[in-house]
């Protein structure tokens, strides 16, 4: 007999390439999606590529050709996740529920034909209805749609991300969980800050402030995303069951800080006119005018293949994200007393407090931040 369909809400669950690095995270995996759908949910599951298989894909590509052609690119990374899923599926299926997998473009999900770092322009999730309707668990490669001309397309850094949400909107999924080896959002890096502790909810203006500035465990173009659809996002660990970590729930940034984050992986460059930094808009975090022109911060994760890397000096940013740091001046001010590091510069946007500095003092600064701002706010 077909398998039923549980009678709750839709779930989407997104686990990264550490989740499902090896045969042993697969099975943990399947567990885990098996206990969300023995408590009654639909499952819709977009997996990641094995461990580092992406980046090894494209190691292997440049070690045959010195520029290889960005079409045949997305078909070759594009594999990684194929592996994954049909993996899973199997590892579910022995566990008796049924389970299917799809590519991204059997998911329906269309984008434009940007290859390497396509947007998705529309999801026709028919095929994952018809399975879910059957009583099958959904798999889904994620980070990969086709275009409307028929070509394999790959949807760039934390492609993945972005295709559980966006399937979560069209399926009116209950949450989207974005499952990885940390167990929600936390005020800073623990590895850095001990102090830090777990966010258990975080309105969605500050993840995206968070995101923005580099907090690792938040894909900032999954958030926006998640924020422009309406959809419900939980950040959890894989190890931990479904519904916990940390809920991202739409609304504003608090007042009080709620978290200080790094970035290292910046680059300042200094030109005379913007013109010379067509195409780069993705990897553009911040422009700030100069006697002779433009500084403008660029993030290297988001460079197209022929980037600017060679002209720019190597920055960091620390971030402090709370309301109250842009309209309250004695909260700026107490955050200004707390540096204790050379600055560059600071600035401000609409929920966040910036500081530019250099690499090796990034952390030195966030741990004085986080004491200041961070830990007296939970002080009982």
């Amino acid at each position: 007999m077909p398998a039923s369909r549980p009678a709750g809400p839709i779930v989407v669950q997104k686990y990264g390439g550490s989740s499902v690095a090896d045969v042993a995270r697969i099975h943990a995996v399947a567990r885990r999606v098996v206990e969300t759908v023995h408590a009654g949910h639909p499952v819709v599951v977009v997996v990641s590529a094995m461990g580092n298989t992406t980046n090894e894909l494209l190691a292997l590509a440049r070690s045959v050709s010195a520029a290889p052609r960005r079409r045949e690119l997305d078909l070759l990374v594009s594999v990684g996740e194929r592996v994954s899923m049909t993996l899973l599926a199997m590892a579910i299926h022995d566990l008796g529920v049924p389970a299917s997998s799809f590519t991204g473009s059997q998911s329906g999900i269309i984008t434009d034909t940007n290859h390497v770092a396509a947007r998705v322009e529309e999801v026709r999730p028919h095929r994952i209805q018809r399975a879910l309707d059957q009583g099958h668990v959904a798999i889904v490669a994620g980070f990969q749609g086709v275009s409307r001309s028929g070509e394999v397309t790959t949807l760039g850094r934390g492609g993945s991300d972005t295709t559980a949400v966006v399937l979560a909107a069209a399926l009116g999924a209950e949450w989207c969980e974005l499952c990885s080896d940390v167990d929600g959002v936390f005020t800073a890096d623990p590895r850095v800050i001990p102090a830090a502790r777990r966010l258990d909810t975080l309105p969605l203006d500050a993840a995206i402030a968070l995101s923005r500035a580099g907090a690792k465990v938040l894909h900032a173009q999954a958030v926006e995303l998640a924020h422009e659809l309406g959809v419900q996002l939980h950040a959890a660990a894989t190890s931990k069951p479904s519904g916990s970590g940390t809920r991202l729930p739409p609304g504003p940034a608090p007042g009080p800080t709620v978290g200080v984050t790094v970035d290292t992986r910046l680059i300042e460059v200094l030109t005379s006119h913007l013109t010379a930094l067509e195409g780069l808009d993705d990897a553009v975090r911040h422009v700030r005018p100069t006697a002779d022109g433009f500084a403008v911060l660029v993030d290297l994760r988001n460079l197209p293949e022929a980037g600017v890397q060679g002209s720019g000096r190597p920055v960091a940013t620390v971030t402090a994200v709370g309301r109250h740091l842009v309209t309250h001046p004695a909260a700026t001010q107490r955050a200004l007393s707390a540096v204790r590091v050379p600055v560059e510069r600071w600035w401000t946007d609409a929920a966040a407090l910036h500081f530019q500095v250099l690499p090796q003092h990034a952390e030195a600064l966030a741990r004085s931040l986080h004491a200041a701002l961070v830990e007296p706010e939970h002080q009982t």
